[in-house]
């Protein structure tokens, strides 16, 4: 995460209502952490050798540049009326949009987009460029989806790995910056195996096991509170599938924090099926924060 006072959130655009939605959570969020704002637009067309310059008899506005500088302007006027005092700037940049996105998040503090954008096939909940961005930027990546609920509490997903200790991290900081509690979420389903190749307990004590998970879940989050101390922190332990235990909880959530990639995960995979599942399913706006490469 890039932690200079400077590093502005970066928001990408393309024209759709997807991406006017991330426009006005980009500037909300930009204004609530003290940064600037940086309106990207990815113009992959003269990557596939497309003319981008109108025609000498074109009408005024023709042209698929002159196209692409009328979508950032509107996003860049619709991120002012957001955030009024806001600086916000905006940019095209050649290329695919998730490569552009990435190649932002070296230097930004947040990359915000929408679930969906324009071209996007009808049976994909949540689009590839979004799902792109959040595996592989050097940032944290919030995916502007569902309800926007400003009163309910921010929810982190925690299960012990460094990266959800990240996300913790990130979570209380948007917590504190939003006026809002924040809920801690331990999800299992079994007794953890104490060493490689131990089998799980075919019997257990259901309250025993609550308990220890109960215990897991606080030390996990151990010094969260002193760090943050305007934090208000919850800790539940809950059974169930982590995905869709996180996703049932975001009905009751402004925003859901899950890490990249979790305990257990298979290590060839940049993006965590647990933050897969919660990115295609959670109901309100979702944040990936993602271990350092």
């Amino acid at each position: 995460m890039n932690s200079a006072n400077s590093a502005a959130v970066v928001v990408g655009v393309d024209g759709s209502e997807p991406s006017l939605r991330a426009v006005r959570l980009a500037a909300t969020e930009a204004a609530r952490r003290h940064r600037p704002l940086r309106v990207v637009h990815g113009f992959i067309w003269p990557l596939l050798h497309v003319p981008v310059s109108p025609a000498p008899d074109a009408p005024p506005g023709a042209g698929l540049r002159r196209q692409a500088e009328e979508l950032v302007a509107a996003a860049v006027t619709e991120a002012e009326a957001t955030a009024p005092g806001l600086a916000v700037s905006g940019e095209i940049i050649d290329g695919e949009a998730a490569a552009v996105l990435v190649g932002e998040s070296p230097t930004a503090a947040l990359v915000v987009l929408g679930d969906r954008g324009l071209g996007g096939f009808s049976a994909l909940v949540v689009g590839s460029v979004a799902v792109q961005v959040a595996a592989y930027a050097d940032c944290p990546v919030l995916v502007a989806r569902g309800t926007q609920r400003p009163d309910e509490p921010v929810l982190v997903g925690m299960d012990g790995s460094p990266a959800s200790r990240l996300a913790a991290e990130f979570a209380a900081e948007t917590a504190v910056a939003r006026g809002a509690p924040l809920v801690a979420v331990r999800a299992y389903r079994h007794p953890a195996s104490t060493g490689p190749g131990d089998m799980q307990p075919l019997v257990y004590d259901e309250e025993q096991l609550h308990a220890e998970e109960a215990r897991v879940l606080a030390e996990s989050l151990d010094g969260l509170t002193e760090r943050h101390p305007e934090l208000r922190l919850t800790r539940r332990a809950v059974h169930g599938r982590p995905g869709g235990v996180l996703a049932e909880a975001s009905r009751a959530a402004q925003l859901v924090v899950v890490g990249g990639q979790g305990r257990g995960e298979v290590s060839g995979l940049l993006l965590g099926s647990v933050s897969q599942s919660v990115l295609h399913h959670a109901q309100c706006p979702v944040a990936v924060v993602r271990a350092a490469r």
